[in-house]
């Protein structure tokens, strides 16, 4: 059997990996689209990912070690990640590709080295308690009591519209993957469908809850309010379960393409969700991973007599 940090390490790379294979995803980069972006394709995801792939489990190792009160792991993984957003910043030449993804899966790394026991499976649930035990006061620490003249994107945005973000996110144990996010997967891979349309089942699904500060930065309320509400209408149809809803994800990407929206934040939770998958059950199943896209066997599609 693999040592936890390697089975910790591959999953959250393996996330991150899953994440950009998907197509099509609503303006976000895909293996045959740039989506929304100008300054990034499939082969800059793949230069970055590899980049960073060793503070995945280089974070799993410090929780895996870590004795003691939890809060104290998140400095311990931000020194790692520091070193690894240069990294990722000299292999992109300067792109910011997966800045949110190395926090998201550098802690979801960690996380799953603090709770698992080393006898259990990896349990989601003990997961996304430890990450927000990690991240306990994180909102107020740096966005509430922030009082530096040089704020960030994510610092700006809370002054503005009160978002938290991913902090939020963290702090709160990734509640929009834990309610939203797994079980789509979970529903999608029980219906057989691809591995493809699973993720975006699950991508839809996510992109329809989450508070996205990418989009809230490019697009402001109105933009974030926009793919909300188009996400939800997918979900409706069916999501990548059926072909109303692929049609529709297919209409929805060319307008974020239109309107330069690209929901970066749903895609690293998009990547959380499968490393999270990935830890509890430890393979995908084999009807979806040798399946095309096909709409998976008997598909009901909303609003239709079966």
């Amino acid at each position: 059997m693999a040592p936890a940090v390697w089975v910790i390490g591959s999953a959250c790379l393996t996330g991150i990996l899953l994440e950009v294979s998907v197509h099509p995803k609503p303006g976000l980069v895909t293996p045959r689209s740039m989506g929304s972006h100008s300054d990034m394709d499939l082969q800059t995801f793949m230069l970055t990912s590899a980049a960073i792939a060793p503070c995945f489990h280089r974070c799993a190792a410090i929780g895996l070690a870590h004795v003691g009160d939890p809060s104290a792991v998140l400095p311990l993984i931000r020194t790692v990640g520091l070193d690894y957003d240069r990294r990722l910043f000299a292999a992109s030449n300067g792109v910011n590709t997966q800045r949110g993804a190395l926090f998201a899966l550098g802690l979801t790394a960690a996380a799953a080295g603090l709770s698992h026991d080393g006898h259990r499976p990896f349990s989601p649930d003990r997961l996304f308690a430890a990450v927000a035990a990690i991240t306990r006061g994180l909102v107020e620490r740096e966005l509430e009591t922030c009082r530096r003249d040089r704020l960030t994107a994510g610092e700006i945005l809370y002054a503005r519209h009160g978002a938290t973000g991913i902090r939020g996110e963290a702090e709160a144990g990734f509640p929009t993957v834990a309610t939203h996010g797994l079980p789509a997967l979970r529903a999608a891979l029980a219906r057989e469908a691809s591995l493809n349309r699973a993720l975006l089942h699950a991508l839809v699904a996510i992109v329809a809850e989450a508070e996205d500060t990418t989009v809230l930065w490019r697009g402001g309320p109105e933009g974030l309010a926009f793919v909300r509400e188009r996400a939800a209408r997918v979900r409706d149809l069916g999501g990548a379960l059926t072909e109303r809803g692929v049609a529709e994800i297919d209409r929805f990407a060319d307008d974020c393409v239109a309107r330069r929206l690209s929901p970066g934040g749903a895609a690293d939770l998009l990547a959380v969700t499968a490393a999270v998958h990935l830890l509890e059950v430890e393979t995908f199943p084999a009807s979806a991973t040798s399946r095309f896209d096909a709409p998976p066997p008997n598909a009901p599609v909303p609003g239709e007599n079966p």
